[in-house]
Parts: C-alpha cells; structure tokens; sequence
C-alpha cells in the first residue's frame, strides 16, 4: 500500500503477516482445497485473536481498530491475505459486524455481535441473487408480524455460508430494501455448496422458506447503509485483489530473471520487457486506486461510491489481464497443478465478479452523474455465476 502508515499499523501489519507466513503459507492452505468448510475454525479464532473483526466495530460494542481509521487498518489484513491466498470469510465478517454495530438492535449489539468480533460466530453477507447480480434485496421478501418477520426467497453465491453460524440477508419489507439476520441452521434454510474456480473459498446458494425470526432481527440502515456496507466491501476485496496481482507479479519478474533461453534470462528479451513493463504500469495504478479508496471510504460520503465503483471497474478488467500475462511470461510452467500461479489467477478472476462485475460498476457510476439507469444492463454483465462457480 502507498498510504502513509502510523507505527502501530505498521506493527499490525507486520504481526498480520508474520502470522499467516507462519500458520497458512500455500502449502498449508492447498491441504484445505479437499476440506468442505475450506478453512479450520481456528483460523477465525486466531484471526479475531489478532483483532481482525472488531476493525470496524466500536470499542463501546467490542471493538477497536489499531488507528483511528479502521477501513485502512482492515485493508491491511485483506493485504496479507491476498498475498498468501487465504481461505475464510473475513471481508463478510467485517461487513456483518459494521452492519450489525451502525444498524442492529440492542440485543444483536449485546449478544452477537461480541461473539463475531471474538470469533466465536462466524457470520456472513448474502447481498446476490443466484446469477450473482447485486439486485437490492429484490430476490427476498420479508413481511412483518406482531413481533417476528417472515422472510421467503433465495440468495446466490454467499460466501462461506456452509460454516456460517449468522447469514445477513438483503431482502425488501414493504417495498423498502432491508437486512434480515438469520440463523444459518434456522428451519426452512437451506444451503447448497457450490464449486468454486477459487480452491481456497466456499459458495452457496442459500434458499429462506419460510424462516421466522423476531423482529429485532431485522437490521434496517435502509438503502445508504447497504451501500455502505458494499463500499467497504468492495474495499477490502480490491486491497485483496492487489495484494494477489503483486505477489504474482513479483513472482513473475523473479521467473524472468531466473528462466534461462538462448542462453540468455528471457526477461531480457524485448517481447517479455513490454509486457512486465506494461503490467507493473497496471500494477502501481491499482495500488494508487486502492489507497484512494480507502481515504474515500474513511471519509464517507457521495465520494466513496465514485471511487468505490471506479476502482472496482479498474481491477475488474486490469486485474485479470495482469495475471493472464503473467501467465504467458511462465510458459509451460504456469499452467501445471503443482505451481502456485493458477491459485493466485483464481483469486483474482473472483474477486472481479464477487462484488459486482465492471459493466455492473460501471453502471452505478454512471448513475450518480445521472447518465443512465440505476441498475445495470445483464447482456453486458455476465455475473458472478460466470467466474465464481465451475462446472462439477
């Protein structure tokens, strides 16, 4: 990261990601690729030993960042993670918890969210429909009773929810798009494991049918409070993002330095100098974008989404380019099971889809100039379903 860091941080940082060098480099997390829940639970404990899900959540509810500015302070973590290519559901944690902390009932304050911060509960963000398009809640209605609601329809590509303990749900209560906390093994929820392009993580399609849960449940900020949630989101999954297409493109200088050919290192070769040339140009400005982005989401405000959707539109196309050309300077090499290159290429391609693809970005943009429609047009956005999920 380009942002100027306190000593604490930089403390953080390196306490970060001395931990996860030590406990889950890649051998460690490619023993998991097999494992159902894709990561031990005592990577969430160890993980909220270290801080990592109250970074949002005030002291007064648990909580406490490192800084006074607890989105930088996270981007950290999702840093390291990236690097290594870490399994587990950090990023709809952090947003569970600063929902549940800005919005959430006093008992959900009192009684759940400590033990998400804790990391005795893990709790997760089911905000997509099942082709993976970010729809307001629109694919979920919940009514209201006396004193429960009721909440019927169906949520796409929800990450980690098999180990979930607490899934938010994004549904619509009399018109008006709300969030619902719902237990994950609440009768009439149903999960339904997905494979995924990225080894590392978990998806599924949550089905709610019929689930009762009381009316202190509901955590309604309205719409300013999901698109807050979704900034800080996309945030984190962008400092992710860029960690993954550094580690790979330092990989790949390495390679290009080592790799021998007409008895010359082929990275002094003309060809190969362009394209790591041009990458580490895509590179540093992904860096730039990502420290822009987490002033932005600092300071809140109309500025956070511009920024947020114009930095999600970059890496949604840059990203993948980058590690595809990586992938061309490794040759042969670059496309075997045993090299950790694809592992870094998966992490990038989903990550482009996971919070909405570019055009969707795109689109969001456009609508806060009032240049076009607030949704955005599916013919030019795949979804996630096109790069979450693979074929059994």
């Amino acid at each position: 990261m380009l942002i100027d860091l306190t000593d604490d941080q930089r403390l953080f940082a390196e306490t970060t990601l001395r931990f996860v060098e030590t406990e889950y480099p890649l051998s460690r997390t490619r023993e998991l690729h097999d494992d159902p829940l894709g990561y031990p639970r005592a990577w969430v404990e160890q993980g909220a030993e270290l801080g990592w899900f109250g970074l949002l959540v005030p002291e007064a509810h648990g909580g406490g960042s490192v800084s006074d500015n607890g989105v930088v302070d996270a981007l950290l973590v999702a840093d390291a993670l990236g690097r290594y290519v870490q399994p587990g559901p950090f990023v709809p944690m952090n947003v569970a918890a600063s929902a549940l902390a800005a919005h959430g009932a006093p008992r959900l304050r009192a009684e759940i969210l400590p033990e998400i911060v804790a990391g005795r509960m893990v709790a997760t963000w089911a905000f997509a429909d099942q082709n993976g398009t970010i729809d307001d809640g629109a694919g979920v209605t919940v009514t209201r009773g006396d004193d429960r609601v009721t909440v019927h329809g169906t949520r796409g590509f929800v990450q980690d929810a098999v180990s979930a303990d607490q899934i938010l749900i994004t549904g619509v209560l009399d018109g008006v798009p709300v969030q619902v906390l719902v237990p994950a093994r609440a009768p009439g929820v149903t999960v339904h494991p997905l494979q995924s392009l990225d080894l590392a993580r978990r998806f599924a399609h949550v089905t709610l049918d019929g689930v009762t849960v009381p009316a202190d449940m509901v955590v309604d900020g309205g719409p300013a409070a999901f698109d807050s949630q979704l900034q800080v989101a996309v945030a984190l999954n962008a400092a992710e993002t860029v960690a993954a297409m550094d580690a790979l493109f330092a990989m790949t200088v390495a390679y290009a330095k080592d790799r021998v050919a007409f008895g010359r290192p082929i990275g002094s070769f003309q060809a190969i100098k362009h394209i790591l040339a041009d990458q580490a140009l895509v590179l540093e400005t992904s860096k730039a974008g990502v420290d822009a982005l987490a002033r932005a989401a600092a300071r809140g405000g109309p500025e956070a989404g511009e920024v947020a959707h114009t930095v999600a539109a970059y890496l949604g196309e840059r990203g993948p380019e980058l590690a595809q050309q990586c992938l061309q300077v490794h040759g042969g090499i670059g496309f075997t099971w045993e090299h950790d290159l694809h592992l870094y290429m998966r992490r990038i391609q989903s990550n482009a889809a996971l919070y909405g693809g570019p055009s969707w970005h795109r689109e969001r943009l456009c609508a806060l100039h009032g240049l076009g429609p607030h949704a955005h047009d599916r013919a030019r956005d795949p979804g996630a379903h096109a790069v979450l999920e693979v074929a059994p």
